[in-house]
Formats: structure tokens, sequence, C-alpha cells
């Protein structure tokens, strides 16, 4: 028990805390997994879009979370319910749907990701659209079946760190600011 008290051990030296902040991963407890899972989730969600924001230096971009596509709906197109995805980013009329998947437990997003990335790669394509993955945790890499589908269904994946970050702008750079699309 005394080891998730660790940063109290910081306290009062922030350039340590910083640090100690930075380089550890969140730890999550099984009976709120959950929800922790979630929150941890959407913070990582609104990172990667801040990131995005800050350090692709393309003018006249916009960067919105939990956005849709124009003409890609859910499994059941009769609804007309377009699909939600954690981030869009787009420059005239060029849209990249990015999906962010944090999970320090084994829980099922990443198989449910999974599941959706093929038809989604789909529909996104057919709409003349790019769909790009940022992928963490434990748990996901443990899930090599659905990162592998993930991967197959994907115009850019990357891993949620800085240098992949970069190469996920690098990537938006080139198809956000190429006039051939």
């Amino acid at each position: 028990m005394l080891a998730r008290c660790e940063i109290g051990d910081y306290f009062g030296k922030s350039s340590k805390l910083d640090s100690f902040i930075k380089q550890r991963y969140i730890w999550v407890s099984r009976i709120t997994g959950g929800a922790k899972s979630n929150a941890l989730g959407h913070l990582a969600q609104k990172f990667v879009a801040q990131y995005i924001k800050d350090e692709i230096g393309i003018i006249g971009i916009e960067v919105k979370s939990d956005a849709t596509l124009a003409n890609v709906t859910h499994t059941d197109e009769t609804t007309g319910r377009l699909t939600s995805f954690d981030i869009i980013v787009t420059k005239n009329q060029k849209y990249v749907a990015i999906e962010v998947s944090f999970q320090v437990t084994t829980n099922s997003v990443i198989e449910r990701k999974g599941g959706e990335a093929k038809a989604r790669y789909e529909q996104v394509e057919t709409a003349g659209h790019k769909i790009a993955y940022v992928i963490d945790g434990a748990g996901n890499f443990e899930r090599q079946s659905a990162l592998q589908t993930i991967c197959l269904h994907s115009h850019c994946t990357v891993a949620f760190s800085k240098n992949e970050l970069s190469i996920l702008c690098d990537f938006l750079r080139d198809y956000l600011e190429n006039n051939n699309g």
C-alpha cells in the first residue's frame, strides 16, 4: 500500500514531482477500474487533441473532440446517425478521424475498437476521409488480435508518446496540406 504513496516523497520538490508524474503510468484499482479507465481515456484524448493543436503548425486547422464525419454512419445505415470519433482534424474539406485508446487495465475497450475497425475504415475510405489510431496501455498491448485488426484498417497507427504523436502530426500535415488528397 505504501508504494502507491510514493508521490508524497516529491511534495515540495517541483522538478522531481514533475518528472515523476511524466514518467509514471497511473495506477487503477480493479474495483474502480472502469470509471478511472474511462476518465484516463478522456484525459488521453484531450492530451492528443491539444498536442496536435500545439505541434502541427498548420494555419486553418480545426481539431474537435467527440465529433462526427459526414457520410460515416453507425452500422445500421437506416438510422442515419453519424458515427462519433474521439477526435476529428480537418482543413479545407479534408478530414481525419482519430481514435484514442488508453487503457491501464485489461478491459474490452480495445476489443470493441478492434471489432469496429474494419467497418469504420471502409466507411471512412468510401467517404473520402482518413482514420488514425493512438494506442497505449498494458491492457491494449495484451490484445494482439485487436491491435493487428486496427493496424490493418488504419491510415496511421501510433503509440501514446511524444515521438509517436510527432509521427501522427507528420501524417496529418502530409494529408491535410497535400492538394492531391
